[in-house]
C-alpha cells in the first residue's frame, strides 16, 4: 500500500489565499461604504462612470464583468437615487447611455475616500513597497497573455 502524502493545509493553496483575501477586502470595503447606502459592487459602477463620456449600459457591464440584467438593476437603483441619468445613446437610439449626475459625482467622491481608507486598512500589515508589489503582481497575473487568441485562454 502506498504511503499517503502528508496532510495539506488549505491556506497553502493559492486559490484559498486569493479567495479569502478577496472576501476580507470586500467585507472591509462594504462596511466602509454601507453608511453611503452602497456596497463595493455599486462603487465599481461609480468608478467605471466617473470622468468618462456617457457610455452604454453594455459597455459599463463589460468593463465590470457583470451580466446585462445585473447592470440594469444597478443602474435602476442609481437612477432612483438621482446619481445617474440614462438617455437614449445619440449614436444608437436602441441603446441607453448612462452618466453620473452631480449627485452621483458627490457620492463617488465620498465613496472613493471610504474605499481608499478601507483598502489601506486591508494593506496595513504590509510594508508600502510590498503593497505596491502585490498590486503589480496581481496586474501581471490578470493581464491577458500576449499573442494568444481570446478563445485559447
Amino acid at each position: 500500500m502506498p504511503t499517503p502524502p502528508p496532510p495539506m493545509e488549505p491556506h497553502d493553496a493559492l486559490g484559498y489565499l486569493v479567495k479569502h483575501a478577496h472576501l476580507r477586502l470586500t467585507a472591509l470595503t462594504d462596511a466602509a461604504l454601507a453608511p453611503l447606502g452602497i456596497d463595493s459592487k455599486d462603487f465599481g459602477v461609480l468608478r467605471v462612470l466617473v470622468g468618462r463620456a456617457p457610455m452604454s449600459q453594455q459597455e459599463a457591464a463589460a468593463k465590470l464583468g457583470v451580466d446585462r440584467t445585473t447592470m440594469v438593476a444597478l443602474i435602476d437603483a442609481f437612477e432612483a437615487r438621482g446619481a445617474v441619468t440614462r438617455r437614449p445613446d445619440p449614436n444608437d437610439r436602441r441603446r441607453n447611455a448612462i452618466e453620473l449626475t452631480e449627485r452621483g459625482l458627490a457620492l463617488y467622491r465620498k465613496a472613493d475616500a471610504a474605499y481608499v481608507a478601507a483598502e489601506g486598512r486591508f494593506l496595513a500589515p504590509l510594508d508600502p513597497a510590498v503593497a505596491t508589489q502585490l498590486r503589480q503582481a496581481l496586474r501581471t497575473v490578470l493581464a491577458p497573455p500576449e499573442g494568444r487568441d481570446r478563445d485559447e485562454r
